[in-house]
């Protein structure tokens, strides 16, 4: 039997896998500690543009070190391959937990929220914002201990920038002030979060849950909910102070340790000792990859000025903003749509799986049908769809992508322009 070792790492069975990525079960043959690696193919994140993404979110969790928070140990790579060693979880996700077992104890929702208070207000104590809590993010040990994961969608502001401004999260979690587009402060927007993951633990379901994205964002953004019958009083009072839908006067989490409830059988954490948080292995491992990245990105740019061979005059109406005649046929305003379109020379098939492949990267969900990728959306702005719009910019097929206003269902169509030149 031939065993695999990167490094000091004897590599065994695949434990998981997504899009971009394979975690595969590791031992460290020094200490015998088993870990989680997961596996990046290193031209697959260049050719997406997906350096920078995956560099912060490495480099957040190795500036996070607590307990309550999945470590990261150290970054690999080879020529082709970029290895992550992650502390090995066996306890799965609290999801999974909360779908199996239905709602908790108070006792242990309580002990979960302890952690998960504990955990989130480390992060912010070294500028990290999370934007993402929900139970899915969160693993047990083998001692039934909550891990904070999944850093992709988190933030850490640079010095002087107080407001965020991305839209994005898990819907049903998100906080109001995060979909009014108006900026918003990433530690209270979390503390909403872990308020809707407490309801959830003590409901065994969501305190905001629509079929219809604009309805639930209604009753968000108004803080529509109750609690269920079973909720204790002190429960009750903290939920509700937490999912106050004016972020000015919601708690915190410094108010949130000082609640009764709370503070029943709370032992703070004990945090690890100080570590000296060396970047040195993340920034040797992409580097080269910063650098092919960006001679991609400028041969890239070097080809955009050759611009589309054929653009007829139905072309420029299509393109034009200013000559756009959609209104002409529109019947009624509550049936307007908003559109993006732009053009390619590709064949449709090659255009389908580029615009899947971006999509998914930001946070999409997709299948293709007959042509066509349906999508549900993560990241809950129309900058996102002007993103994928400009990364599919040297394409000249003739696109058309519409969101109905003030909802986040998408819709990708495509049709062929043929040239009436002749």
């Amino acid at each position: 039997m031939v065993v695999r070792k990167v490094g000091k790492y004897e590599v065994g069975r695949t434990i998981g896998e997504g899009t971009f990525a394979k975690v595969k079960f590791a031992q460290n043959t020094e200490t015998g500690e088993s870990v989680a690696m997961k596996v990046l193919d290193r031209t697959t994140i260049i050719k997406h543009k997906m350096v920078d993404q995956i560099k912060r979110e490495i480099s957040i969790m190795k500036l996070v070190r607590h307990p309550y928070v999945v470590r990261l140990h150290e970054v690999l790579a080879s020529r082709t391959k970029i290895y992550i060693i992650l502390e090995f979880i066996t306890g799965g996700e609290l999801f999974d937990k909360i779908v199996h077992h239905g709602r908790l104890s108070e006792g242990e929702a309580r002990r979960y929220f302890h952690q998960l208070i504990d955990g989130v207000d480390y992060c912010h104590s070294k500028g990290v914002y999370h934007r993402d809590l929900k139970p899915e993010n969160l693993l047990l040990d083998s001692l039934g201990n909550l891990k904070i994961s999944d850093f992709g969608l988190s933030a850490l502001p640079e010095q002087g920038v107080s407001l965020l401004r991305t839209t994005c999260g898990t819907p049903n979690y998100v906080a109001p002030e995060v979909l009014s587009h108006k900026g918003y402060d990433g530690a209270v927007a979390d503390v909403w979060s872990c308020g809707v993951i407490l309801y959830v633990l003590m409901a065994g379901y969501l305190p905001f849950d629509e079929l219809d994205l604009t309805t639930l964002y209604s009753k968000i953004e108004k803080a529509e909910f109750s609690c269920p019958s079973w909720f204790p009083v002190g429960a009750k009072s903290l939920i509700h102070r937490i999912l106050d839908p004016n972020p000015e006067t919601r708690i915190t989490i410094e108010q949130i340790r000082d609640h009764e409830w709370f503070q029943k059988n709370y032992v703070p954490v004990r945090s690890f000792e100080y570590e000296d948080v060396n970047l040195d292995d993340v920034n040797a491992v992409f580097d080269d990859a910063d650098s092919e990245q960006e001679q991609r990105v400028s041969e890239h740019r070097g080809n955009e000025d050759m611009g589309p061979l054929v653009l007829n005059a139905f072309d420029l109406i299509i393109l034009s903003q200013g000559l756009n005649l959609a209104t002409m046929f529109d019947r009624g305003k509550d049936s307007m749509k908003y559109q993006t379109r732009f053009v390619s020379q590709k064949p449709a098939k090659v255009v389908l799986s580029s615009m899947e492949v971006v999509a998914q990267s930001m946070g999409f969900k997709t299948h293709i049908r007959n042509y066509k990728v349906m999508g549900s959306v993560v990241v809950y702005t129309f900058g996102a769809y002007h993103h994928i719009y400009k990364s599919l910019l040297s394409f000249y097929l003739l696109f058309n992508m519409c969101a109905r206003a003030h909802t986040c269902d998408v819709h990708f169509g495509w049709r062929m322009v043929l040239d009436s030149s002749t």
